[in-house]
C-alpha cells in the first residue's frame, strides 16, 4: 500500500473510532435520560401516594414491563462513567444522581400535576416501545411542556 493509502485507510479508521465513540455517547445519553425518568416516575409516585391521583401501582407496572430496558439503561450508564471516571467515580455518580433528582422531585414535578403524571405511567405502563420511551422522558424531564404528545396526554 502507497503513502496515500495508508493515509487514507489511517482516516477511515479514524472516523470509524469516531463514530464508535458518539454512538457510545448517544446511548449513554439515552441510557441516562432512561434512568432519570425512572427515578422521576418513582419519586413523584411517593409523592402523589396519599392523594386522590396515587399511581404508584402504575408506576410499578411501568417498571416491571420495561425492567430489562432500565436495567440496562443504568448498567450502560454506570459502565460507561466506570470506564472514563474509575469504579468509585461511576458509584459516586450514580448516587449523586439519584439523589439530586430525589431532591428535584421531592417537592413535585415542576409543571405537571400528579393526575398527569398519574396519566403519563399509565401510557408508559402500557407502551413497549423504546423511543416513546426516550421521547417521553425528553418530554417529562424538560423544565417546562415542550408540545403536546398523545402519549403524555392529560397535562
Amino acid at each position: 500500500m502507497n503513502k496515500v493509502g495508508k493515509w487514507v485507510a489511517a482516516a477511515l479508521a479514524i472516523g470509524s473510532l469516531a463514530a464508535i465513540s458518539n454512538v457510545a455517547q448517544a446511548n449513554t445519553s439515552e441510557s441516562e435520560q432512561l434512568r432519570r425518568l425512572d427515578i422521576m416516575l418513582m419519586v413523584t409516585s411517593l409523592r402523589c401516594r396519599r392523594g386522590a391521583d396515587d399511581f404508584q401501582d402504575d408506576y410499578y407496572r411501568f417498571a416491571s414491563r420495561h425492567v430489562g430496558t432500565l436495567r440496562a439503561a443504568s448498567r450502560d450508564l454506570s459502565a460507561d462513567h466506570e470506564r472514563r471516571h474509575g469504579t468509585r467515580a461511576a458509584r459516586r455518580y450514580m448516587d449523586t444522581m439519584s439523589t439530586s433528582m430525589a431532591n428535584q422531585y421531592g417537592l413535585g414535578h415542576p409543571w405537571m400535576n400528579c393526575a398527569a403524571l398519574a396519566e403519563a405511567a399509565r401510557n408508559l405502563a402500557d407502551t413497549s416501545d423504546r423511543q416513546q420511551l426516550l421521547s417521553a422522558a425528553s418530554e417529562l424531564l424538560a423544565d417546562r411542556p415542550a408540545r403536546r404528545d398523545p402519549l403524555l396526554a392529560a397535562y
